[in-house]
């Protein structure tokens, strides 16, 4: 299965100098690899393991998340406001399949 449009919310404008929210979500079951499924047989491994942002091609955040993460990760963190551009955020998977939303700001 292919992984889903995740869901970014970026504010359209700030002022320079300002702090604010980025707020991601993507829908994922994040399986563990521990969990039995129909049948009884085991339900392979498969979650998201790397979520990383730029802006403007730069790195701003990352991280790395484990099997205990719960299925569709919801990350949020803040970043200042100090130039017009846009952020690229990217969900890894371990089979190495991935998908990058970007969203763009103006600052003023």
């Amino acid at each position: 299965m292919a992984l889903q449009k995740p869901r970014v919310k970026v504010p359209k404008s700030a002022k320079k100098g300002d702090t604010f929210q980025i707020k991601t979500m993507i829908k994922h079951d994040m399986e563990s690899g521990l969990r039995k499924g129909k049948g009884g047989k085991i339900v392979p491994r498969k979650i998201i393991n790397k979520f990383d942002v730029t802006f403007n091609g730069k790195p701003v955040f990352g991280m790395s998340l484990e099997g205990a993460v719960s299925a569709s990760p919801y990350i949020a963190f803040f970043h200042r406001a100090t130039e017009s551009g846009e952020f690229k955020m990217t969900w890894s998977e371990e089979t190495g399949e991935s998908v990058s939303a970007t969203k763009k700001i103006t600052v003023s």
